[in-house]
């Protein structure tokens, strides 16, 4: 497959679109939308026998849901992706991690999407402030057990398919 032409079609300070038309390996041509945005780090924050959760509205979806929390820099800021991981943890929780531990990197969707995210297990929690955007101003965060979060996921409480991404890497990441 090869990319022939591309061109912007819509963006905004968090994501940009673009269709590209590309050859295939019989010679037709096929057409793309391409969706782009920032990596963002998703953090699970584990102690006891369990995770701590955040729950937001998501407006796509028009619906509270709950998730681990999870997020990029915002426009004009930078930073290791480990101080990412520290950030969002901070600012959506309060808590702080005395061990961070990088799992894995993931493609969010890519059939659609360049986004991609880093696992990070957050251990050693200590509570602080939360920081919260504006954004967030209705976010609320809780602990969870582990056998609250599997009956959340099989009842559909549970949805947000990165989260679920990152909880299964933290699984394996303890079967070692």
């Amino acid at each position: 497959m090869r990319t022939t032409s591309s061109r912007e079609v819509y963006r905004n300070p968090w994501t940009t679109v673009r269709e590209d038309v590309v050859e295939l390996a019989d010679g037709s041509t096929s057409v793309y939308g391409v969706v782009e945005r920032p990596d963002f780090a998703m953090v699970v924050p584990a102690e006891r026998d369990g995770f701590w959760l955040v729950e937001q509205h998501r407006h796509p979806v028009d619906r509270r849901t709950w998730e681990f929390p999870q997020g990029g820099w915002p426009a004009g800021a930078s930073g290791t992706a480990e101080d990412l991981a520290r950030a969002e943890l901070a600012e959506e929780t309060g808590l702080r991690a005395g061990r961070l531990e990088h799992l894995a990197h993931l493609d969010l969707a890519p059939g659609i999407m360049t986004q991609q995210f880093d696992v990070w297990l957050a251990t050693d929690l200590t509570p602080g402030p939360t920081a919260r955007e504006a954004s967030e101003a209705d976010m609320v965060h809780a602990f969870v057990t582990e056998a609250e979060l599997v009956a959340r996921v099989l009842d559909g409480r549970f949805t947000d398919a990165p989260s679920l991404a990152a909880w299964a890497v933290v699984g394996l990441h303890r079967r070692g």
